[in-house]
């Protein structure tokens, strides 16, 4: 491992002389001189392994230099004759890639495969995103001869719940003799990852550098002034690399305490403080007095000086048009604001073209003009408007733009290249520009430090604010970066300076075996061989290192166990037989209460359930107590809230919580068939009919039931088995010592320290083979289904469907391949067949799902009968193999896809939903890569190939088909 020296010994720079002059007469050399800079020592020490034949993984913190290492292994493929791929975990960063290489190494040198792009494929140095590696490397495909370097950019992806096994399937599967260079942001148990690619790949050296390139300094912005996060002079790095630095996990918030080491600004403390203390007073301070009165009581002293802490705390948040301009005024643009929300992005640009802010020369605004222009020459005219075109246009000569998936992919292009050129100073971005696209800044800012996670608003991670504030300070072009995080009330200035102050990332596995994995290695490999290379992963590396330190707890743990055990002998007898018969007997007297809880809860909703329209019950419970009639029954409900009117005409539903116990009718009234709720006459007349019945003791109009509603058969039982308990106990030859309780008290020790050490047994146990043992599960469910036939003595041969599913890849391979087994795309045409795959791929969001649309053609609808039908089994099977479930088909893209797949207008394809027009290109894209899969299966009949051929034809057009490079 390497870390950046903060100072060198004569003899290291003796040897690192040495080094250098050696490299002066290698590959390394003659690369290094193509530079107009010098390499940095950890990209030296990189370069050297991929030129001695050895693999390497490089964390260091982004804008470090890492892909410098990666364009040394190209170089290398190139001067040896060999081929090299450069991989990419999204198809922006593929793209930007294959742009910088093809103007490095030429066009007819360099390639791009991005799914649904396809440029100079046979190239000896092709950029493509991992998972066209993977497909190539299942289908061994032709590409990979003499392969000689992979590069993985990103490599930290393989922590993505969704596709981070994509990576760790790559890493696997490469032949032995191609050399892996992985690109990694700064994680930190890279010696854990470099041990795991070590055993899988061979030969492997972990290069780490802790050093940024340009330093990074943390700030706070109150109101329209920028304030130092730390006091002194500490940069991001400093407080990084001190010994004495925080000790806070990830993502963990700190307390008001300055952080360890380096002291955060008094001047920001203060002024949590005074505003704490002024929120206070707004709450409690005024003993009932009002501020005004309170305020006449103040001699003119006091008033000034409240009046200037409160100002002073009562920071006002600058608005997003004031952020700028004060950036701007102290030089601190080119910007990136990362706002959590697509929205907040594209309203920040509109506020501040709205404030009249101008951050471009007139020169300026002709080049931008010339490209915006250039690039959107062949959209359509009559998309431009739906596509926000002109706003967007004039926020780039403005100087501002929006960046986030949602954005038309030409348009983030536009943004990205003119960003990169200095044109463009302010970015309102998503925390996805964060991952991968090269877009550095001189500033960072961080509108707030929490974001909505799908499910709820959550802190970020101090890996995820590193992630973010890596972007600031551009290599070769600034002396420093700047982050700055927005003043928010409530703001603590400890908790950002613990952030701030760690750069922990670690790098988990999030690998699991899919069905086009399983059967893809079987094919290859057959179930015992498979099995073993699924053992080989990173996912059962992480966790078999893992049993290693839960045995050493339970070692320690069994050696109190036995100390508890003799503290616990008795000299009367066996005080743990003693100990167990305690335990049992209050087990059964907590579920014996239980028990009857659940019997009385149970007896008393099926009284509710009974009950008839102009019933009369008393509630004795609750808020509403007294007599009521009863307005409708809730018979079918699970819990039945039956409406009621009470005696001074409130209407109110009540539940099992408003009464004492099992209800019953004491009384009866007819109820009008005119009457009429919500009418307060019919309430009143009917409120004075209960009133009289109440009083004159009317019988109900029903025979009073004789239901039991006493305690169930089984409280005898237990009853039963109490008292045996107790008569045992009290038998027990330990009953009579004198020491009994000490005795139990070192029981009671003993068994919760058994409990947790079972505890962490169980999860040994878990975790041994977990990831075999999944495949096994996954195999159960391929062979039920058919994929997988039995041989002789074990084996499994693939069957025909299974030969199919291994062609299809995506989160619903198994489903997909269900689908056009049973039938689902053999009566549709093209038009129909491109909005049935969009139920394959399209992903709602959670509010976004409701009840199922009516579909645009009866085949359509037979169609998402036969999938629906098939995703209900496969679920109802995985949940019985204890396997991830499948996610639904979603519906919501089907009538945008079928309207534009029948040619119509993008405005017309985007009216009624919520999509925005790079949404709906993002989800079309996808849906052209799964009719392309499609239309590629082995055995597919020729006439439902075409038509996929055909329906691909259809949706890539217009703003669909267009892209600088994909």
């Amino acid at each position: 491992m390497s870390n950046h020296p903060e100072a060198a010994s004569p003899s290291e720079r003796y040897k690192a002389a040495a080094l250098r002059s050696s490299d002066a007469k290698s590959y390394l050399g003659a690369f290094s001189r193509t530079f107009d800079f010098d390499l940095d020592d950890f990209q030296r020490e990189a370069c050297r392994s991929l030129q001695e034949g050895r693999g390497v993984l490089v964390a260091a913190p982004t804008g470090a230099g890492k892909t410098i290492v990666g364009e040394f292994a190209i170089y290398l493929a190139l001067e040896r004759g060999l081929k090299a791929f450069y991989t990419t975990p999204i198809k922006a960063l593929s793209n930007q890639k294959f742009s910088e290489l093809t103007a490095k190494y030429g066009a007819a040198n360099v390639g791009l495969l991005t799914g649904d792009t396809t440029i100079n494929g046979d190239a000896p140095v092709v950029v493509m995103t991992t998972e066209v590696l993977r497909n190539m490397l299942y289908a061994d495909s032709d590409t990979l001869v003499d392969l000689g370097y992979v590069v993985m950019d990103e490599v930290h992806y393989l922590a993505d719940r969704f596709r981070g096994a994509v990576w760790e399937e790559v890493i696997i599967h490469l032949p032995s003799e191609v050399q892996l260079a992985s690109l990694s942001a700064t994680v930190s148990n890279a010696e854990e990852f470099g041990a795991w690619l070590d055993t899988v790949r061979g030969d492997t050296d972990v290069i780490v550098s802790e050093h940024r390139p340009v330093p990074l300094w943390q700030h706070v912005m109150v109101g329209r002034e920028i304030v130092d996060l730390f006091a002194g002079d500490t940069t991001f790095d400093e407080i990084a690399a001190s010994p004495d630095g925080p000790a806070a996990e990830p993502g963990e918030r700190r307390g008001a305490e300055p952080t360890a080491g380096f002291e955060v600004n008094p001047e920001l403390l203060s002024m949590a403080r005074a505003e704490s203390q002024m929120n206070f007073r707004g709450r409690f301070g005024h003993g009932g007095r009002s501020p005004r009165r309170q305020g006449r009581q103040m001699d003119g002293r006091q008033r000034e000086d409240r009046s200037s802490d409160e100002q002073r705390s009562a920071v006002r948040k600058a608005s997003r048009p004031q952020v700028i301009a004060s950036l701007d005024r102290q030089d601190l643009l080119p910007a990136i604001t990362f706002i959590f929300s697509r929205a907040g992005c594209d309203a920040a640009v509109a506020q501040c073209a709205a404030a009249g802010l101008w951050l471009t020369t007139e020169r300026e605004q002709q080049i931008i003009a010339s490209r915006v222009d250039e690039a959107s020459r062949d959209i359509p005219p009559e998309d431009l408007d739906v596509l926000g075109f002109w706003g967007w246009r004039d926020g780039l000569l403005r100087g501002l733009a929006a960046h986030h998936a949602g954005l038309l992919p030409t348009f983030k292009e536009v943004v990205e290249t003119l960003f990169a050129d200095g044109l463009v100073k302010a970015v309102f971005a998503t925390e996805t520009l964060a991952l991968g696209v090269n877009m550095p800044a001189r500033c960072v800012v961080l509108e707030k430090l929490d974001k909505f996670n799908g499910e709820a608003h959550v802190n970020i991670t101090a890996g995820e604010y590193t992630q973010l504030t890596g972007r600031a300070g551009r290599r070769g072009i600034d002396v420093e970066g700047h982050a700055v995080v927005l003043w928010q009330p409530g703001t603590d200035p400890a908790a950002v300076a613990g952030l701030a102050s760690r750069r922990t990332y670690p790098l988990n596995s999030s690998f699991r075996p899919t069905y086009n994995m399983s059967i893809n290695l079987i094919a290859q490999f057959g179930r015992a061989r498979a099995r073993e290379i699924l053992e080989s992963s990173f996912a059962q590396f992480q966790a078999d290192r893992s049993v290693v330190g839960l045995a050493r707890q339970v070692r320690a743990r069994e050696e109190s166990l036995a100390g508890y055990a003799t503290a616990m002998t008795c000299h009367l007898g066996d005080f743990t037989e003693y100990a167990t018969l305690r335990r049992e007997l209050g087990d059964a007297e907590k579920a014996a209460s239980r028990s009857n809880a659940r019997a009385r809860k149970s007896l008393t909703q099926d009284s509710l359930t009974r009950l008839m329209p102009g019933d009369v019950l008393k509630v004795t419970g609750g808020r509403i107590p007294g007599y009521a009639v009863v307005l409708s029954a809730d018979s079918q409900a699970r819990e039945p809230r039956p409406s009621i009117l009470t005696e001074d005409g409130q209407l109110r539903r009540i539940s099992s919580y408003d009464v004492d116990g099992p209800v019953s009718a004491e009384s009866w009234v007819k109820i009008p068939k005119s009457f009429n709720a919500k009418v307060p006459k019919s309430r009143r007349d009917l409120a004075a009919a209960l009133r009289d019945a109440v009083r004159d003791g009317r019988p109900p109009a029903r025979s009073a039931r004789n239901e039991d509603f006493g305690r169930n058969r089984n409280v005898a039982e237990q009853e039963r088995k109490i008292a045996g308990l107790r008569k045992a106990l009290r038998a027990h030859p330990c009953h009579g010592c004198s020491e009994r309780e000490d005795h139990a008290r070192w029981s009671e020790r003993w068994w919760k320290l058994r409990q947790e050490t079972d505890g962490l047994v169980r999860q040994i146990q878990g975790r041994t083979n977990t990831i075999a043992k999944t495949f096994d599960r996954v195999c159960d469910l391929l062979s039920a289904y058919g994929y997988l036939e039995a041989k002789g003595g074990g084996h499994l041969a693939i069957s025909t469907d299974g030969q199919r599913l291994r062609r299809i890849y995506g989160e619903k391979d198994l489903l997909i391949s269900q689908a056009i087994r049973h039938g689902a795309i053999s009566d549709l045409d093209a038009a129909e067949l491109a909005a049935f795959a969009s139920t394959l791929v399209y992903q709602a969001k959670r509010e976004d799902r409701g009840l199922r649309p009516r579909m645009p053609s009866v085949s359509l609808e037979e169609s998402v009968d036969i999938v629906v039908r098939e995703w209900s089994r496969l679920e109802d099977l995985e949940e019985e193999n204890k396997l991830p479930l499948t996610g639904e088909p979603e519906l919501g893209l089907v009538w945008p896809m079928f309207k534009w797949a029948k040619g119509r207008h993008l405005q017309d394809v985007l009216n009624g939903t919520d999509l925005a027009a790079g949404d709906f290109v993002r989800w079309a894209k996808q849906v052209v890569d799964l009719l392309d899969q499609l239309a590629k299966i082995p055995g597919l009949e020729p006439r439902l190939a075409r038509i996929c051929r055909e329906a691909i034809d259809l949706v890539r057009r217009g703003v669909v088909a267009y892209s600088n490079v994909a």
